[in-house]
């Protein structure tokens, strides 16, 4: 028995029924010919290993796309696993909606850990395979991601769930069909390494090979952690230090707005079956087979050349807009990111610091306000608990998350452009700050 699941017939018998289970499984938002080319490649890799493993070259090649991308990817995520965590809690939103299961609930709670854990694996397992560390546990552990990963970026694309994937944080913004292309890609190159996987030995005697590991365990660890206690080493955002937030919100002459089509999913009253039609072809007058279930906006046409800055409104208490009056505040100015007051750092040696702070830039004139997407309530039941005497106004949560990684977090401002900004946990004194950048 044992030697008949070892056998090349037996690899070619589940390899089979496993691309015939994948071919029927598959929804139909996706190429049948398509999916069919995909998988006659991947049955092709495995089952002619021992002819591909002669091709030393190839194996190498693979071995240093896949290790590369994979050490790139997990950096970008590293840098920022902050916002890697919310979409990842994205991701688990959508599965919980879907399944019903509160399971993904539990992994929304905990998205940041998650996030940390997988920027590391990313990083690690690149390094391991690069230099030919534990082989076969490298090309099972990066197979498991890249299926995982393969599946969230298609179930995204194939039901417009998640707008861009995250893989390459705000360094690269990708579409979900664009990022499932890029995993299937690295699908068939790991498929090609286990083809391969004689040739992939370890690069340096086993002392070096161990304190290398090491190194990279200690970087792909402790990256992260630097980065979430601080803020991004390297800033790709929209509001990082030098961008001009009403430049960002400029419309470029090139500019061609999205084109989106209006759709129904309607219900089959007899199967069960939910089918999208469009505002042509939607069977609103055939009520004995079909019940309306969702309306489905599709984009047709992706906007081109679009304002990095889309949604970026302040409001006062009041709900007076006050947008352009702080943009355009010529003065420097301070202002305190909370996203959720809920969810802010709850720290009196803080709190007083800022409210110190806030004393010494009022008696220079200077401004602060606090800009946060809680509700007045909130505001006024913070401002109290804290003796905080700053003015608050309003934005959106997902921009405020987006401005700062940081809750709370401090930026200092002039005409609209962004001086510098601070993590809480590197809160600034107002006197240094005052003769450092305020000239």
């Amino acid at each position: 028995m044992k030697k008949f699941l070892a056998s090349k017939f037996f690899r070619f018998l589940w390899s089979i029924a496993l691309a015939a289970f994948i071919y029927w499984v598959c929804p139909p938002c996706f190429s049948r010919s398509t999916l069919a080319a995909i998988l006659v490649i991947l049955l092709l890799l495995v089952n002619a290993a021992e002819f591909i493993g002669r091709a030393a070259i190839l194996t190498h090649i693979a071995r240093f796309l896949v290790g590369g991308l994979f050490i790139f990817s997990g950096f970008i995520k590293a840098n920022d696993p902050l916002g890697f965590s919310y979409k990842l809690k994205e991701y688990f939103e959508v599965f919980q909606a879907d399944t019903g299961l509160g399971l993904f609930e539990s992994f929304a709670h905990i998205a940041l850990p998650l996030a940390v854990i997988i920027c590391a694996s990313e990083i690690i397992l690149g390094v391991m395979l690069l230099i030919g560390l534990r082989r076969d546990l490298t090309l099972w552990l990066l197979f498991a991601q890249i299926a995982f990963f393969t599946f969230l970026t298609f179930y995204s694309a194939c039901y417009n769930k998640v707008t861009h994937c995250g893989c390459f944080g705000d360094f690269l913004q990708i579409k979900p069909w664009e990022s499932f292309w890029k995993d299937v890609a690295l699908m068939i190159l790991i498929t090609l390494l286990f083809a391969g996987k004689e040739n992939i030995n370890p690069i340096v005697p086993p002392m070096p090979l161990g304190t290398i590991f090491l190194l990279g365990l200690i970087f792909s660890i402790g990256f992260p952690i630097y980065a979430y206690r601080n803020l991004p080493p390297l800033d790709f955002r929209a509001y990082a230090p030098g961008m001009n937030i009403k430049d960002n919100m400029k419309f470029p002459p090139t500019y061609s707005p999205a084109v989106i089509e209006t759709g129904f999913i309607y219900e089959n009253l007899k199967t069960g079956e939910k089918k999208h039609f469009t505002l042509k072809d939607y069977p609103w007058q055939d009520t004995l087979n079909w019940k309306w279930f969702a309306t489905d906006n599709v984009i047709v046409k992706d906007a081109v050349d679009a304002p990095k800055i889309t949604e970026f409104t302040v409001t006062d208490l009041n709900g007076v807009n006050i947008t352009d009056s702080l943009l355009n505040n010529k003065s420097y100015s301070f202002w305190l990111i909370m996203h959720e007051l809920a969810l802010t750092e709850d720290n009196e040696s803080l709190m007083a610091q800022i409210n110190d702070f806030y004393k010494l830039a009022s008696a220079d004139k200077i401004q602060m306000i606090a800009l946060t997407a809680s509700s007045a309530k909130e505001i006024d039941e913070f401002k109290h608990k804290h003796n905080a005497l700053y003015d608050f106004a309003q934005v959106d949560n997902t921009v405020l998350k987006t401005m700062i990684r940081s809750n709370p977090g401090l930026m200092l401002m002039k005409d609209g452009t962004v001086i510098a900004n601070w993590h809480y946990n590197n809160f600034p004194g107002y006197s240094e700050t005052k003769t450092g950048l305020m000239k």
